[in-house]
């Protein structure tokens, strides 16, 4: 069963009649019913997705049944080995990385990692990534470049735990090296921000030569409720904070943060996780195309002017 949002409860109601009305069918001829409430429902679902407000849109994008990086790699990268560790502390299982094939091309896969059930979000911490696991990123990076393998990276996080401990052992320095070897790393790197774009934690994984959000994921410099209880000392101006950062795909590929948008399916990528697989997989396609031809000194000046041009547009 989907997990339902606040507004979607006419959804449910609906749901609920199509299901009695299923249990009724070995008994009655009532097809035609049926077809005529799900056609009600699929309408309604489209239009409640194209009214959104954005505290709705939040909430989407932290969906509990949206698809997360595990999902990912197991549809669209074969014989995927995952690679553990930072070799310096510990392994962080808020980031999921290896190597393996996409549509027969090796690459490179990082990814932050969330869980279904509170049992796994403790042991991803929510998604929320230590000093370890950003140094593990480099890591993996480096082979990467060594070997000329593309990287591809899911980003899903509220943002870098901002734990004492993490701080303790370098949250900010390693996110800082994140971005130096982001930035002169000499293979095509590309990014996509699958459900929650949050902080520094996000934009670790983020100095990519083509960006993409899915369209009801969510991109910016803090959450909504950390601005709020930065700017007003309480978490209830949260969706005034959203709306003044402009953290949806539309704004941010208005701004030319990012290059694309994927489009979910009705009702988000929740409730067709294949399909939201499959347009991420075409994004992921034609951008290797455009890169793959590029030498490694064109990428890296490639990405240089690309990252130098955000913002001009607005000025």
């Amino acid at each position: 069963m989907v997990h339902l949002l606040p507004f979607e409860e006419p959804i449910a109601e609906l749901d609920k009649k199509i299901e009695e009305l299923e249990a009724l069918q070995g008994k009655f001829d009532i097809n035609n019913e049926i077809e005529i409430i799900r056609k009600r429902r699929n309408q309604l679902l489209k239009e409640l997705y194209n009214s959104l407000t954005l505290k709705e849109r939040v909430q989407i994008a932290r969906h509990p049944d949206r698809p997360h990086t595990d999902f990912y790699i197991e549809q669209l990268i074969e014989n995927f080995t995952k690679l553990s560790g930072d070799r310096l502390f510990k392994e962080d299982e808020a980031i999921i990385a290896g190597i393996g094939k996409f549509s027969g091309i090796p690459v490179a896969v990082i990814g932050h990692q969330k869980g279904e059930t509170t049992k796994d979000n403790l042991r991803y911490n929510f998604g929320m990534a230590r000093p370890e696991g950003y140094r593990k990123t480099q890591r993996i990076m480096s082979l990467a470049e060594k070997f000329r393998l593309p990287v591809i990276n899911f980003i899903d996080t509220p943002g870098a735990y901002p734990g004492p401990d993490a701080e303790e052992r370098g949250q900010a320095e390693a996110i800082a090296m994140n971005l130096y070897k982001m930035s002169s790393l000499k293979t095509p790197i590309i990014s996509i921000i699958t459900g929650e774009g949050g902080s520094g934690g996000a934009l670790a994984l983020a100095v990519a030569d083509r960006i993409a959000m899915l369209s009801y994921s969510i991109y910016g410099v803090i959450s909504p409720e950390g601005c709020s209880s930065i700017l007003w000392r309480s978490a209830d101006h949260a969706e005034q904070a959203a709306r003044a950062m402009k953290i949806t795909a539309k704004d941010l590929l208005q701004f030319g943060i990012i290059d694309e948008i994927i489009d979910e399916p009705p009702g988000g990528a929740h409730r067709d996780k294949l399909q939201t697989a499959e347009n991420i997989a075409a994004f992921i396609k034609k951008s290797l195309k455009e890169l793959k031809s590029l030498k490694s000194d064109k990428v890296v000046k490639a990405r240089y002017v690309k990252l130098r041009k955000i913002g001009s547009d607005l000025l």
